[in-house]
C-alpha cells in the first residue's frame, strides 16, 4: 500500500513563494510519472503539474506556467514544487498523485496566499 506524504505549505502574501515536498512510500516510485494537484474550497480537485520518471519531460497547467517548477528526486522517493509568484487564486490544499491519480490520495497540504 503506497503512502504519499505531502508538506511545505503555509501562509503567505502575494508574489511570495514556497517549495511543497511529497515523500512515497510502499511503492517502487521511480517507474511511475508523478503529479501535483490542488482542490480549492468549492471547486473541483485540479491538475497542476506533472512530471515523467526519469524527470526530463514536465507538463503544467496554463495557471501556473512561468511560476511553478517540478521536480522529483528518485532516490529520495520525494517529488517538490516550487511555487513563485503566488496568488491568492493559488490558494488550495496541494496533493500529489502519479500523474492519473491512481493511487490513494495523501492528506494535502494546504496553501494560502493572502493578498
Amino acid at each position: 500500500q503506497v503512502q504519499l506524504v505531502e508538506s511545505g505549505g503555509g501562509l503567505v502574501q502575494a508574489g511570495g513563494s514556497l517549495r511543497l515536498s511529497c515523500a512515497a512510500s510502499g511503492r517502487t516510485f521511480s517507474s511511475y510519472a508523478m503529479g501535483w494537484f490542488r482542490q480549492a474550497p468549492g471547486k473541483e480537485r485540479e491538475f497542476v503539474a506533472a512530471i515523467r520518471w526519469s524527470g526530463g519531460i514536465t507538463d503544467y497547467a496554463d495557471s501556473v506556467k512561468g511560476r511553478f517548477t517540478i521536480s522529483r528526486d528518485n532516490t529520495k522517493n520525494t517529488v517538490y514544487l516550487q511555487m513563485n509568484s503566488l496568488k491568492p487564486e493559488d490558494t488550495a490544499v496541494y496533493y500529489c498523485n502519479t500523474d492519473r491519480g491512481s493511487w490513494e490520495w495523501g492528506q494535502g497540504t494546504q496553501v494560502t496566499v493572502s493578498s
